[in-house]
């Protein structure tokens, strides 16, 4: 991969990043200002009975899961860091897809994060999601979680695509594809590539 194209690729990945975090940040400012007081029971229909907008306030982590944890917060930036490290070491290189995909589960992060810091440990939580008919209600969420579960599946599938074998040629073994854990492989062989040069 050329040196132009990493970059390229690089860049596309902020700006997904900065796209989900202007995104969260914007539709939780607008539900603050227009749904408050929070759990006031007001809901805002968007798609019948199924898609509704409504103010909660979360203090645990997505889709109110471990709500009131004194060790939430050190975990969340733990995980942060994690997954921004894990991006660091294909910086430069590696396919334009994993780019993507870290690209919204680090903007959703960094959301969330701005939320805690801002609030004093909570998120704005609005999309509410049921389904009447058999009883259904998901937990409240916001665009922050919806990117960085969309990240993580597409991650996983990204993975699991590239550890299953493709054709052999006659002749020859089945081989991987070479991309899962290839994110991290293929960055790594590029810049083994580079450094020894042609």
């Amino acid at each position: 991969m050329s040196a132009r194209r990493a970059r390229l690729y690089d860049l596309l990945a902020l700006l997904v990043m900065v796209l989900v975090v202007g995104l969260d940040q914007w539709t939780k400012a607008l539900v603050v200002s227009y749904l408050s007081p929070p759990d006031s029971g007001h809901v805002v229909p968007l798609l019948g009975d199924y898609l509704s907008l409504y103010y909660t306030r979360n203090s645990g982590a997505a889709f109110g899961l471990f709500a009131n944890s004194a060790v939430l917060a050190g975990l969340i930036a733990v995980a942060v860091a994690v997954v921004i490290t894990l991006y660091l070491r294909g910086l430069n290189s590696g396919p334009l897809s994993y780019k993507l995909v870290f690209g919204l589960i680090i903007g959703g992060a960094v959301g969330n994060l701005i939320d805690r810091v801002r609030h004093g440990g909570y998120v704005v939580d609005f999309i509410l999601f049921r389904i009447p008919q058999i009883g259904f209600r998901f937990a409240v969420f916001n665009l922050a979680d919806a990117a960085i579960s969309v990240g993580v599946v597409l991650l996983l599938l990204l993975m699991l695509c590239g550890a299953l074998p493709r054709a052999a040629e006659p002749g020859k073994p089945a081989q991987g594809r070479g991309t899962a854990p290839g994110y991290w492989k293929t960055a790594e062989r590029e810049q083994r590539e580079e450094h020894v040069g042609p």
